[in-house]
Parts: C-alpha cells; structure tokens; sequence
C-alpha cells in the first residue's frame, strides 16, 4: 500500500482514530474478556495471536473490504448503496454483543458527524454501523482509503491491547511491545482486504462468537456487553 495524502487529511484521520473520539470503543472487549477470565488467553503471546487471528479473518474480511465499498459509494453521493453496505456489515455481526458494539459505535459517531454538520444519508441514529460511518467521514474530509483503512485498524488494535492491558493484566512497556508485535500483521490485513470482492464478505471465528455470547451473562465485567 502507498499512503498519499496531505497534511491535512492525515491530521483528519488522526482525529478520527483518536482514542479520545467520544463513541465508546474503549467500552467494549469483543469476547477478549470471557476469553481470559476462562483462561484461552492469559499470556502476551496469547494475546497476540488471539488479536492476530481477528486483524486477518475478521477485520480484513468484513470491515475494511466494507470501508473500502462504503467510501466508493459515499464518493458518488449512492445513498441506497450505503444502506445496503450498513445492512451487509450489520449481518456479518454474530452476536447480539458484537452487533452491539457496531452500532452503540455508529450512534455516537452519527450524532458527532451531526455536531459537525457532516451529512449522511441516515434518518434515524440507531442500527448505523460505525464502519460505513467512519468511511462517509473519511471521504468528507477528503482522505484515500489507504489512509483511512489505516486508521480504522489502529484505533480497533489499540482499543484491543488497551483492554488486554487491563485484563491479562499486561504492563505498560508489555502493550507497546504487541502494538509493535502486531503491526506487520496489520498492514497484512489491510493487503488481504484490498483482494477481497464483494462476494467474498464474510467471516467466522466461532471462539469469538462463542466468548462474545458467553461474556453477556459473565458474573463480573469490565467492558460492555
């Protein structure tokens, strides 16, 4: 991938995939938490290959292929192709905590793209996914997808290891040695996603789906469900 964009842009994307951007994705743990309190993941290599294994059969197969389209079809104002892209994202959802974390997501970035008088052509703030969201705003502020595919993987990968932070528990200098770790393994992700057609949408890890489902009833949390 070659990231062109300009000065601008890039300060738009890393106020878009700033951890202090207010919707929530530091509230969720996507399964990792039911995953160590059963005790699947209780080591940083663990938590390396647990995240690994989503940045490339989940992320690079659902959401940034759906980023891509999204941005596409934002760039010629196709408002019934942005519904369909939020629908297919949604469906590819397989949980009721995962589909969730989407949409409470995508609510508060709808009501921030509002404050900002950035149009989008939902009418209603619920049921919106954060991704199809995050590619109207990136198209709005001019940036190119790589760039924003980019962003997208780091603000998920950073919420990830923040909640293995305090999970595992991990220390400091131990998160930034995985967020080192796992980079290669995002920008493989973002390569596998830039192959993938429409058709080829989709994805399953029956131990997230499985976590996720068992972390809603779980007697103590942390993070949302």
């Amino acid at each position: 991938m070659v990231i062109t964009t300009t000065n601008q842009a890039m300060l738009r994307i890393m106020q878009l995939s700033s951890v202090s951007l207010p919707v929530g994705g530091y509230a969720f743990s996507q399964g990792m938490e039911y995953a160590i309190e059963t005790g699947w993941v209780t080591k940083q290599q663990q938590v390396a290959d647990w995240t690994a294994l989503q940045l490339t059969q989940s992320l690079a197969r659902v959401d940034l292929p759906v980023l891509r389209l999204a941005m596409d079809a934002w760039g010629t104002q196709d408002e019934g192709r942005i519904v369909e892209l939020n629908d297919l994202v949604l469906a590819c959802r397989e949980t009721k905590e995962l589909r969730l974390n989407d949409t409470a997501m995508g609510e508060a970035l709808a009501r921030l793209l509002r404050s900002l008088e950035i149009p989008t052509p939902f009418v209603r703030l619920e049921d919106i996914s954060f991704v199809v969201l995050f590619a109207i705003a990136a198209k709005h502020w001019q940036i190119d997808y790589d760039t924003a595919a980019l962003g997208f993987a780091w603000s998920w990968l950073e919420n990830q290891i923040a909640a293995a932070t305090k999970l595992v528990p991990l220390g400091q200098t131990q998160a930034q040695k995985l967020l080192g770790k796992l980079q290669p393994v995002l920008m493989e992700a973002i390569t596998l996603a830039d192959q993938l057609d429409e058709d080829d949408i989709g994805a399953g890890l029956p131990a997230v789906a499985i976590a996720s489902c068992l972390h809603e009833t779980q007697y103590s949390r942390l993070f949302r469900s």
